[in-house]
């Protein structure tokens, strides 16, 4: 698969806030300040190096390095991928590359992500600092981007013992599969009408109208919010995903010129991220100070959240940061999942795969079933294992948030200072070949009894498995975005078969599984599929 270096990227347009004719009157002074730091930096790096080789050496070997740009030139467009394939000629376990003047460890075995994750967390559990994040995460003051210290840990435990409960996601159950009966209600309109349903925007769509309803009390359905929304989660996504120039040459940062230039498309983002949440905000303090707030059916988010602005001293920035990372977070992740299991199972050597699943739902689910609930779910696993096989393969971040060293550590008999960058690659994790059979095919038996997978699961503790990471920095909303996955798969599968449009069931290839990469990855073409409604009542659709 050849990519496109990312050394060309970032002066593209679409990368930066700035434009080409700004950079051609920069470039001279970015040339003298990127020598002045390279030259420095390798001064230094020369010097601790000395002073570390009678002791432990650096993760070796390494590809060899450009000056000033260092490894850049080996990224593509795909960082995953790219990476991968570095790993594999230079560094199975870890692996050090200099991406400008930043030292980058990338761990690409189970082994090493334990290490990091599990025996050394404490030490890994920062995050780099970011311009763009400080911006788009207020402060940051999320739990997402902001550095490990008591502010995160606070806003940790807030989310996890007042947001994010196994009760609390229960709790939100009539919501799920309210706006799992709104999508399969549009499904059937567009059934009956003979035309192809795009399911990236649909299945987007429903992430979108799910999280708003639990985290601001509705979900903006038919409204101008509605497309707002998804648009902010995409820009949060292309602003945060991938390296800028900023990960690669901190020191610029310190230029005024150059940081307010770098963040100008983050501030506008911020500005709008502004106005919509203050809004709502607003209501829902308004809200409040109605007689009749107490019997109120559902308590979201946001109702949950204000209490603590007296007790726990939080400000308003603060549950701005909270809600951005709920929505961000509770969209992209779930629905991606979701597209990309669809793909899976429309590919034409995957078909039997989709029958046997359909088969379980059909024939353990009363006929003429109007809504597939939680409860039909409990005891079915083939979907379960359907889902867990796309996490494998097609884990929503496919690089997890950069872990930064916060002190030098002695791993895998290596030296890793402080101050190194850490990426941890999920997504060549989850197809290590030492690992998993038949590691690059869509096979969901190894997850059932007796299958090679049966006892590995996503909750943090099989490193083999990282799809929402592990340790202190582990996803806190997994309990949530699987059952959201779950009934809207089921439901999908249970009452229509599908079928690809005609200009793609001709392809060899069949569907395009080429991704666009960012936080997190989509496909690069839309999915579309035609849906036939299947009455279950009929012995001929089990």
């Amino acid at each position: 698969m050849e990519q496109t270096p990312l050394v060309y990227q970032l002066f593209q347009p679409e990368m930066l806030p700035w434009t080409f004719s700004i950079l051609a009157m920069l470039i001279p002074l970015l040339l003298l300040v990127l020598h002045y730091l390279a030259t420095n930096n390798n001064r230094s790096t020369s010097t601790s190096c000395t002073q570390t080789r009678n002791h432990h050496p650096l993760p070796q070997p390494s590809p060899p390095r450009l000056p000033i740009i260092g490894h850049l030139h080996l990224i593509g467009d795909l960082p995953h991928v790219s990476l991968r394939e570095l790993a594999d000629r230079h560094g199975p376990d870890l692996m050090l590359l200099r991406l400008g003047q930043v030292p980058n460890l990338i761990v690409s075995s189970p082994r090493a992500a334990e290490a990091i994750l599990r025996t050394h967390d404490h030490v890994f559990a920062s995050r780099p600092r970011s311009m763009i994040a400080e911006v788009l995460a207020y402060g940051p003051l999320d739990v997402g981007f902001a550095p490990y210290g008591e502010l995160w840990r606070q806003n940790r435990r807030l989310v996890m013992t007042h947001l994010l409960t196994n009760k609390k996601v229960r709790s939100y159950r009539a919501a799920r599969e309210e706006e799992v009966q709104f999508v399969m209600a549009k499904v059937h309109k567009l059934s009956a009408k003979g035309v192809a349903v795009d399911m990236s925007e649909l299945l987007n769509s429903f992430s979108n109208d799910l999280i708003c309803r639990v985290v601001s009390g509705k979900s903006f359905e038919g409204e101008r919010r509605n497309k707002l929304f998804r648009e902010l989660f995409r820009t949060n996504s292309l602003l945060l995903g991938g390296f800028h120039l900023e990960d690669c040459y901190p020191g610029l940062a310190r230029l005024n010129v150059l940081s307010r230039m770098m963040c100008v498309g983050a501030r506008n983002v911020r500005k709008r991220w502004d106005e919509l949440l203050d809004k709502i905000i607003d209501n829902h303090i308004s809200e409040q100070q109605c007689e009749n707030h107490n019997e109120k059916d559902e308590m979201d988010f946001i109702d949950v959240l204000l209490p603590f602005q007296e007790e726990w001293g939080i400000t308003r920035e603060h549950i701005k940061a909270l809600l951005v990372d709920m929505f961000a977070a509770g969209t992209d992740t779930g629905s991606m999942v979701l597209v990309f299991a669809m793909a899976e199972l429309m590919q034409k050597q995957n078909r039997h795969l989709m029958a046997k699943l359909q088969a379980e739902l059909r024939m353990n689910i009363p006929n003429g079933q109007g809504l597939i609930t939680e409860d039909h779910l409990t005891n079915m696993i083939y979907i379960k294992a359907v889902i867990k096989e796309t996490l494998r393969l097609h884990p929503p971040a496919p690089l997890l948030l950069p872990h930064l060293s916060v002190a030098d550590c002695n791993l895998e008999g290596y030296t890793i200072h402080a101050g190194t960058r850490v990426i941890i690659n999920a997504w060549a994790i989850g197809r290590n070949s030492e690992y998993w059979e038949a590691a690059e095919e869509f096979m969901p038996e190894r997850f059932l009894d007796g299958g090679s997978a049966a006892n590995i699961d996503f909750a943090g503790k099989d490193f083999q498995f990282l799809p929402f990471g592990a340790g202190r920095r582990i996803c806190p909303g997994i309990n949530f975005a699987v059952a959201s996955m779950e009934i809207m798969l089921a439901n999908l599968l249970y009452h229509f078969d599908w079928e690809v449009p005609a200009e793609v069931a001709v392809r060899k290839e069949g569907i395009n599984m080429a991704e666009v990469f960012g936080v997190t990855v989509q496909l690069k073409e839309k999915l579309l599929l035609m849906p036939k409604i299947c009455d279950v009542i009929n012995p001929a659709c089990t």
